[in-house]
């Protein structure tokens, strides 16, 4: 309408008469200035025509335009001669006043008559409507009323809207995967489809998710403007220019009548001021279970008060009434051990029973114990004593393992402190301290070859390649290298040329104090030893030799300065790792898949990679003295014994503090048969029960535990949660762990089982089984406790050792025995 307006507007202009223009008025500037100011609506031809410097009269407005506006038809001829002008004169801005597109007249195919259709709408121009992008005209309405239909709705001239083809989720996931832009569109439900976003809108979605302004322009650190702060911006003005009424300086003389008026009332005593709050002396009583009850649990009811009985009554039976006796033994106790406080009267009626005279007594009582009852209720745990012991499976579920001793080799009851068993497990060898070394079949125990040498055996320990057959014996200052008799030839042929090459390594750049001797291979035999290591002098033999993995290196463990030594057999070289250690050197071992070293003083364990030459951790087991330790095949747990009674199991990928402590303690105070045993882990999972209540279970942990008389039937161990609230009489099935100190502890190399031996003369069997899950702890079952070994002078068994290929276990003991423990 408004282009309409205008266009009539500009035909009436036309049709006023023209009068001749004023006499221009002088100018205000000195000198022309030729300033262009075009409108919006014009084109470019009114640009050009306005270059000519000629400046077109405005045509003066008829009044009479109102009026003819409304009765526009009474001069058709003058606005069709307009129309005419409009469209034959060179004016451009005409043209841009046909907003509306001109109809086209039609006749219509169903009803016949002539209908009026306009063109499509183009959306060219420079609009802000928001529905150019929306072809589907169908409104807020649900979409899924169209879910059966082929088409989604119909556009703006009512024709119908197909629905565009979606593919599966496969297509979608394809499409993410060879479009990189595919995220950057959204799923439009009034079309059906992706709408691509535009950059700004992409924009404003991350501002969205960063909890940021969705505005890029906002700027939230711009400085503060200052409007009335500074120099010049002082208010000296007030915000208006009212003038001060006269009541703001004046006083009120209503207010003063006001005032004189609780002035009077309150001289003449007719308003008493507030007394000042002092702590009252009178008893103040409170209801305290008529209270409402709390938004929580409701309190507990009021105790009771006892209920009488036959006792209480004036006319109580014969048997009820005290005799003589017991009429003085009642006055002699005391008020507070009497069973109770008055003696059972009898009367003929009711009216001669006297007034009582503990009346107000048991009153005061009474409402002493509702004033102290407890009004806060605690929830009680119930827990079964039963569900806290884990569930474990059967050890006989878990086999095989060994159960029973099936052979037993003796050395003449001299002490037997070094095993070994060949890789592929037909072979034994044990020495003993008198220094003979025996060579044995495991299966049948028969001794096939014997050696003897000066001093005490230390250490044997067999080489675990298996192309080669040779062992290592630690002898005073000496380590010897025997191979077995009747081997097959290419085996001993590379045994030969393994320890006694033809041709020696060139010897190495930093000579060594370790002096290595050989035997010619032609003039090698089973009988003494074809190489020999000479160590520095020390006075013990080597009490622990390593293999590692390969074959190729050994370390020696001795008691002399820097005792820890790592011989190389291919080149004959040795060499001393540690220039200097931090305690005495007790033990080492060789990381079984990674370069890893692991030395072992009297309280850490440290760990070392050889390739970088570095120290990996510390391990912390908190044991006082460090006897033995034995790496899992895995390589990721370790196991560590003490001379105090406790075997650590460390996780070396989650901390470098024990994940679990075994340990056996004796209490100086039992009570009868049962035994005191304290068993501590790094979590607190273990009922625990106090020596001077036995059965019970105590709070807070640790403390002692009692242990059954029928405990040795049992073979689980205590693993639970202490409840917080004692008591609870609880029978517990125990597993009792080594009484003294710890000699060896050894893992399995194929079944999942590990095995410690102790000075009590016991060997324990656990079933050890690791998770490649790292979130599954490992399993860990006491198996079977196996007696054997006599104690002599307070020693038991000294070193166990697994067969490779079966569930075998080989012992040696202080009783010169060498059993061997069958599945």
């Amino acid at each position: 309408m408004a282009a309409a307006d205008a266009k009539k507007l500009s035909k009436k202009r036309k049709a006023a008469p023209e009068e001749p223009a004023p006499a221009p008025l002088p100018s205000a500037f000195p000198q022309e200035v030729g300033l262009e100011m075009g409108s919006e609506d014009e084109g470019d031809d009114d640009a050009d025509a306005s270059d000519d410097g000629e400046v077109d009269d405005f045509p003066e407005i008829d009044a009479r335009s109102d009026t003819d506006d409304e009765s526009g038809d009474d001069e058709p001829a003058e606005d069709e001669e307009d129309e005419d002008e409009d469209e034959d004169g060179s004016d451009a801005s005409g043209d841009s006043l046909h907003i509306w597109p001109t109809a086209k007249t039609i006749t219509s195919e169903i009803t016949g008559q002539p209908k009026r259709v306009y063109p499509e709408i183009e959306p060219d121009y420079d609009s802000d409507s928001s529905t150019e992008d929306t072809p589907n005209r169908v409104g807020d309405i649900p979409m899924h009323w169209y879910d059966d239909l082929p088409h989604l709705g119909y556009d703006i001239n009512g024709k119908k809207v197909l629905r565009p083809a979606r593919g599966d989720e496969l297509d979608k996931f394809l499409k993410t995967v060879e479009d990189p832009e595919a995220w950057t569109s959204a799923f439009d439900k009034n079309m059906q489809s992706d709408k691509p976003l535009t950059s700004e809108e992409l924009d404003i979605i991350r501002r969205l998710q960063q909890h940021e302004n969705p505005d890029a322009n906002y700027d939230p650190y711009e400085p503060t403007v200052e409007w009335f702060t500074g120099k010049g911006k002082e208010e000296v003005m007030p915000l208006n220019a009212m003038i001060e009424p006269k009541r703001r300086w004046v006083p009120s003389k209503w207010e003063k009548q006001k005032v004189m008026k609780i002035v009077r009332a309150i001289r003449q005593g007719r308003i008493l001021p507030n007394k000042p709050k002092t702590a009252s002396t009178d008893p103040q009583f409170y209801a305290i279970w008529n209270e409402e009850p709390a938004a929580g649990l409701a309190p507990p009811p009021p105790p009771k008060p006892h209920l009488p009985g036959n006792a209480e009554s004036y006319n109580p039976p014969e048997e009820y009434l005290p005799t003589l006796e017991e009429r003085a033994k009642w006055a002699e106790t005391d008020p507070e051990d009497r069973e109770r406080e008055f003696l059972p009267q009898k009367y003929a009626a009711l009216r001669l029973v006297p007034a009582y005279d503990s009346f107000i007594k048991e009153r005061f009582s009474r409402q002493l114990d509702l004033y102290l009852a407890p009004r806060v209720q605690r929830v009680k745990l119930r827990i079964d004593p039963e569900s806290l012991i884990p569930k474990l499976p059967s050890p006989n579920s878990l086999r095989p393992f060994p159960v029973y001793r099936s052979l037993q080799v003796s050395h003449e009851e001299v002490r037997t402190r070094a095993i070994s068993v060949s890789p592929d497990g037909a072979w034994v060898v044990s020495g003993d301290e008198s220094g003979v070394v025996r060579l044995w079949e495991a299966i049948v125990g028969k001794e096939v070859k014997r050696w003897t040498f000066k001093g005490k055996i230390g250490s044997v320990e067999w080489c675990p390649r298996t192309d080669v057959s040779f062992f290592a014996i630690g002898v005073e200052d000496y380590i010897h290298f025997l191979f077995p008799p009747n081997l097959p030839g290419p085996i001993f042929t590379a045994t030969q040329n393994a320890l006694a090459p033809a041709t020696l390594p060139p010897p190495p750049a930093t000579a060594s104090t370790v002096k290595w001797t050989s035997v010619p291979a032609a003039q090698s035999s089973s009988d003494t030893p074809i190489l020999t290591l000479n160590l520095p002098p020390s006075h013990e033999p080597p009490k622990q030799l390593v293999w590692h993995r390969k074959g190729d290196y050994l370390a020696s463990v001795s008691e002399a300065q820097g005792g820890v030594w790592i011989h190389q057999i291919s080149r004959r070289h040795s060499q001393a790792p540690f220039k200097k250690v931090k305690g005495a050197v007790q033990l080492v071992l060789f990381h079984p898949t990674k370069p890893h070293f692991f030395v072992a003083t009297q309280r850490y364990v440290r760990m070392y990679n050889l390739a970088e030459q570095t120290l990996l951790k510390t391990l912390t087991p908190g044991i006082r003295w460090i006897s033995c330790m034995d790496v899992h095949p895995s390589g990721e747990h370790l196991i560590v014994g003490g001379y105090d009674r406790k075997l650590c199991w460390f996780d070396l990928e989650l901390s470098d503090k024990p994940y679990k402590i075994l340990r056996y303690v004796i209490c100086p105070r039992s009570h009868g048969n049962a035994l005191p045993v304290r068993l501590r882990s790094r979590c607190p999972l273990l009922p625990c029960a106090s020596a001077s209540s036995p059965g019970f279970i105590q709070y807070p942990f640790p403390s002692f535990l009692l242990l059954p008389p029928h405990f040795p039937s049992s073979p689980y161990p205590v693993i639970g949660i202490a409840p917080p609230h004692p008591p609870h009489t609880l029978t517990l099935p125990l597993h009792r762990y080594h009484t003294r100190a710890l000699r060896s502890v050894a893992f399995h190399p194929t079944y999942p089982l590990f095995a410690s031996s102790s000075d009590d003369g016991a060997i324990q069997v656990f079933h050890a089984r690791v998770y490649n899950d790292l979130l599954t702890n490992p399993l860990i079952v006491p198996l079977k406790i196996l007696r054997g070994h006599a104690v002599r002078d307070g020693l038991g068994v000294f070193a166990v050792r697994w067969v490779p290929r079966q569930p075998w276990l080989v012992s040696a003991g202080a009783d010169g025995q060498v059993a061997v423990w069958c599945s």
